[in-house]
């Protein structure tokens, strides 16, 4: 579905990301794990069309969209839930999800997108002309996840989505994961919490300094000498 080929991406002269190359399969749950500054979120950017690579391609479904426009990547079906949630605050739930649905062509796609959302975040329906910003960590989490899900995302890219929550909600926000990859919808996530993201993943990379050094299962990346030593303090 996704394939990153060799891209290098910098800022002000310096290469944050280099010569990185992974891909992701249609249904997969695909983690990109690594520390504070390795160059995750660039990736993620980058894909987005926030960013643009100074070498390399990005093919989605085989068709080039390295140097796609953000909103248009998004009508390709790629939706990315930024780390921060830049929400909308000062607006309702429902104002935030409507927005997250400009790509859609019909009313009735907006509602059975709302539908879709709401079934999974029930507390999204109840509290829908609640604003955003009256939430908790976790449920502007869940709204966040929600509005990205609002274009019916064919690729859902999650940039640190357990970043500042408590562990309990940790571990509901990555089990809301698990049941989004259930449903059909393919999975990137970048994620500093290793062993949660590695417990969901398919297949997984390890970024350090803007470099992939190690890739393989979940499973078999829990197992590693290197992310043991490096990210699970073991």
């Amino acid at each position: 579905m996704l394939s990153v080929n060799n891209i290098s991406v910098g800022y002000k002269g310096l290469l944050a990301v280099q010569d990185v190359s992974f891909h992701v399969d249609k249904g997969e749950v695909v983690s990109i794990i690594g520390s504070n500054g390795a160059g995750k979120s660039t990736i993620m950017k980058t894909i987005a069309g926030l960013l643009h690579s100074q070498k390399g391609e990005i093919l989605f479904e085989d068709i080039p969209i390295t140097r796609t426009a953000p909103y248009d990547i998004v009508k390709k079906r790629i939706s990315m839930i930024p780390e921060g949630r830049r929400l909308f605050g000062r607006l309702s739930v429902l104002d935030n999800l409507i927005l997250g649905a400009y790509a859609l062509d019909s009313k009735d796609e907006v509602e059975q997108a709302l539908d879709y959302v709401f079934t999974l975040f029930p507390i999204l329906r109840e509290r829908k002309n609640q604003r955003a910003d009256t939430f908790s960590g976790g449920e502007q989490q869940q709204l966040a996840i929600a509005r990205g899900l609002m274009s019916r995302p064919a690729l859902l890219m999650l940039d640190e989505p357990s970043l500042g929550l408590m562990p309990r909600l940790v571990s509901e926000i990555f089990t809301i994961v698990q049941e989004i990859s259930q449903e059909g919808v393919t999975v990137l996530l970048v994620e500093q919490n290793v062993f949660e993201a590695l417990e969901i993943s398919d297949r997984a990379y390890v970024l350090q300094t803007g470099r992939i050094v190690l890739e393989g299962s979940g499973e078999e990346l829990l197992k590693s000498d290197l992310v043991r030593q490096a990210y699970l303090g073991m």
